[in-house]
């Protein structure tokens, strides 16, 4: 576990930039030296997944596929793969938001351009990386038959052959994409920034994953799930949220040592420096609801693999950082699990002021093995929280933080500052947050499918935050 330390959260596809969305370019270089003039050492991002119908990247095509839209079009560029004309028809129309429906339309075209230009001795490089990463080139497969059999689901295909071209441009994109991010992450290891990725404890129904692996989840004859994924009522949602994901069949994952789960992790390590595991509760116990069910609340709690798949993940993490998520409905058995994987566990400011002065989630609280948080992606803004609070509870949090002054913005730059001299070895910021943004930029509504995660910041705004206070801060609190 990494000692005193800080970072900030935000997703790639909120860099700004000037095509439609983040990506991995100069500007991700820029964001990294931002982080070390504050004086932060962790870069947070969301699942490195290509997105679903509604944008999430908690539901993809592939659990170990990247996002074809991060590749850097300068980049391709300066490589002879795209044109000048080209590279002007992808400019954005506005850098505030994700231009989502325009790159649904417009981008695998001309990234399908780029893919006929590769030359010979490249091609070859393509297709001994799909050797190296037989997940990606998995991922490349079902994407390519996805193609060729129309967009169907994997459950309708009628046929197994996909076009040689088309394979290829999966391959390519996949190979594209870890080769731009590796170089990222290498610039930012260079500097001192660790990178911290994200794994969704669950997978798409259609996915190369559950397609190659039926095996290992809950389907009936026709491969269609006999239960999904989701959690019962929450401070989220009264009905509880259903996922939909098609359950993992545990007892069937054991009988290999939970090889998919390693390999997986495994990749995810190589990809970055750490990762947080997406409710990590699901181990012990998860919410099984039936496929036909209408809400999450007609599910029952599970008994999930506990102590054996901590065991496999740990021979394959080693002493890398793993944050557990562990939100929501925490019971004893889930305190348990946590204690035994001796993982760092989460605390979120915003969930401490629903009870009283016990609260895990308030700072005088943390135990030096978590990591705490203003908020997660699924949170308001912190000054938004602030905002939309009775005038009771905000008056509380505001004195919490030794801050009396109606200023709102002054009392959000305090919450920080308690954070910041808490006993947990790592806090995290969300962006918006260090800009003490609003509501309007928030990142994800849990339970809702529009007006998601499509917050972009611009390089204006990077530029106009006081880099030194931050530092001043992390020196001062022994984060630096």
């Amino acid at each position: 576990m990494i000692n005193r330390t800080s970072g900030v959260l935000m997703h790639v596809s909120s860099l700004y930039g000037d095509y439609s969305i983040g990506s991995f370019g100069k500007e991700a270089k820029e964001f990294v030296d931002f982080l070390c003039e504050g004086g932060f050492t962790l870069w947070q991002v969301l699942p490195f997944c290509m997105t679903d119908d509604c944008n999430s990247p908690y539901k993809s095509y592939s659990a170990f596929g990247g996002n074809p839209f991060f590749i850097d079009l300068p980049t391709l560029k300066d490589r002879g793969l795209l044109t000048d004309a080209e590279l002007l028809s992808a400019r954005q129309k506005s850098p505030y938001l994700c231009e989502y429906d325009r790159l649904s339309a417009k981008r695998f075209d001309l990234l399908r351009r780029a893919a006929r230009r590769v030359q010979n001795g490249e091609r070859q490089a393509v297709a001994a990386f799909a050797e190296e990463y037989p997940e990606l080139a998995r991922a490349a497969e079902f994407l390519a038959l996805r193609q060729a059999n129309g967009g169907a689901p994997w459950q309708e295909w009628t046929t197994d052959a996909a076009d040689p071209e088309e394979l290829f441009f999966w391959q390519f994109v996949q190979y594209e994409f870890f080769r731009q991010w590796l170089a990222i992450k290498a610039y930012a290891n260079e500097r001192g920034v660790r990178i911290v990725g994200d794994v969704p404890i669950y997978v798409s129904l259609d996915s190369a994953d559950v397609w190659a692996n039926r095996e290992q989840f809950q389907l009936d004859r026709d491969n269609y799930p006999t239960a999904v994924a989701g959690v019962p009522p929450d401070y989220f949602s009264e009905d509880g949220q259903l996922w939909s994901n098609p359950l993992y069949e545990w007892k069937e994952m054991k009988k290999d040592g939970y090889a998919w789960w390693k390999r997986r992790i495994e990749y995810m390590l190589t990809l970055f420096d750490g990762v947080r595991i997406d409710h990590f509760r699901g181990f012990e116990a998860y919410w099984s609801v039936p496929a036909e069910a209408k809400t999450a609340k007609e599910g029952k709690w599970v008994k999930g693999p506990g102590r054996a798949l901590v065991d496999a993940l740990r021979e394959v993490a080693g002493d890398r950082l793993i944050i557990a998520e562990d939100l929501g409905d925490i019971t004893e058995g889930v305190e348990k699990l946590l204690k035994y994987s001796k993982l760092p566990g989460m605390r979120v400011f915003q969930f401490g002021f629903l009870g009283d002065a016990d609260s895990p989630h308030l700072p005088h609280n943390y135990i030096k093995n978590c990591v705490a948080y203003t908020g997660t992606h699924d949170n308001n803004t912190l000054l938004g929280y602030v905002w939309e609070l009775d005038e009771a509870t905000r008056k509380r949090v505001l004195t919490y933080c030794n801050c009396d002054s109606e200023d709102w913005s002054r009392g959000c730059e305090m919450i920080v500052k308690t954070m910041m001299a808490s006993h947990a070895d790592t806090v995290i910021f969300p962006i918006q947050d260090i800009f003490v943004y609003g509501a309007d930029t928030r990142m994800n509504t849990p339970g809702t499918a529009k007006n998601n995660w499509a917050y972009r910041i611009t390089k204006e705004q990077l530029s106009a935050v006081n880099r030194s206070r931050f530092y001043a801060l992390n020196k001062l609190y022994g984060r630096r």
